[in-house]
């Protein structure tokens, strides 16, 4: 793109996915040191904390382990199942402020929160319907807005919510009609160009439409024909990305560039996170990936 401008508003980062990290603890994944040794060595300098307790929890060591590391702390990230009103609100609560208050102390300005999974990750088993009542929209978009509001007077934090794969936050109907019942001074978005291409949606025109929505980005990209199989037989999102349906940049969709290039246009600060899903993976598989894909962002001026 001749034209393309210097993406000088654009934060590049990793994080846990990335090394294929999806829990707290697990066998099949690496060990925490290894990550940050690793995201370092590859040449990152933002991380986000990935699921609490994968990470040192104390705020003490966990600035120890990522200064001497020359890294810092993006974002934290958190799951919610907001949509089933307010009975779940304390409990929710309860696991955002754990995790805000880490947030906050790392020096991180953004809290990520997913939407809950109607079907197992693991399992794949079905937990509840794929799509929303009325009611439940209602729950969702207003817990929503209470949690943004809780989480920034008690934290500082701004939320910034995850279209994700498998929940009910998914295509660009579902996040059009979020964005359009949610208040922009309490609720924005974590785009993930991975997730939003596997359930249809054009990250650029999102970013185009939706700018001002738009607080934080995912790096990622979607294999289109493992992807077509994937829709064709309804595999879940864990069997998917056991298939490699998450794949390394630049062989998948979207484009990077043009995702970037839109955001810079929108004249604010952004964090562009890279995360591969591949859980699980062997241990060796991560840092090369994540070495070319950092030379690949650089070459497109991040």
């Amino acid at each position: 793109m001749p034209d393309r401008p210097s993406l000088d508003r654009i934060r590049v980062g990793s994080a846990p996915d990335s090394w294929g990290v999806w829990f707290p603890d697990d066998p099949q994944q690496v060990p925490w040191q290894r990550f940050l040794d690793e995201v370092a060595q590859a040449g990152y300098s933002w991380i986000e904390l990935g699921p609490y307790g994968y990470l040192p929890t104390d705020p003490a060591r966990l600035t120890d382990e990522i200064a001497r590391r020359d890294l810092k702390v993006s974002a934290g990230t958190v799951f919610t199942g907001l949509h089933r009103g307010p009975s779940v609100w304390d409990a929710t609560w309860e696991h955002v402020s754990q995790v805000a208050e880490l947030t906050q102390a790392m020096g991180a300005k953004h809290l990520v929160v997913i939407p809950s999974f109607w079907r197992d990750d693991k399992t794949a088993e079905i937990l509840e319907p794929p799509e929303l009542t009325g009611e439940q929209w209602a729950h969702l978009t207003k817990g929503m807005e209470r949690l943004g509001h809780e989480v920034k007077e008690a934290y500082g934090l701004d939320i910034v919510v995850h279209p994700h794969a498998d929940t009910h936050l998914d295509t660009e109907d579902h996040v059009e009609h979020f964005l359009d019942s949610t208040d922009s001074e309490l609720v924005n978005l974590c785009l993930d160009t991975g997730h939003y291409a596997y359930c249809g949606g054009d990250s650029v025109k999102l970013i185009e439409t939706y700018g001002e929505r738009i607080g934080y980005l995912h790096l990622k990209q979607v294999d289109p024909e493992i992807l077509a199989d994937v829709v064709k037989n309804e595999i879940p999102f864990g069997p998917a990305v056991q298939r490699g349906v998450m794949c390394e940049p630049p062989s998948g969709v979207p484009e990077l560039e043009p995702v970037l290039v839109a955001a810079q246009r929108l004249g604010v600060e952004l964090f562009a996170i890279v995360e591969q899903d591949m859980y699980p993976c062997e241990p060796d598989k991560p840092l090369p990936i994540a070495e070319r894909t950092r030379k690949f962002l650089r070459s497109c001026g991040a």
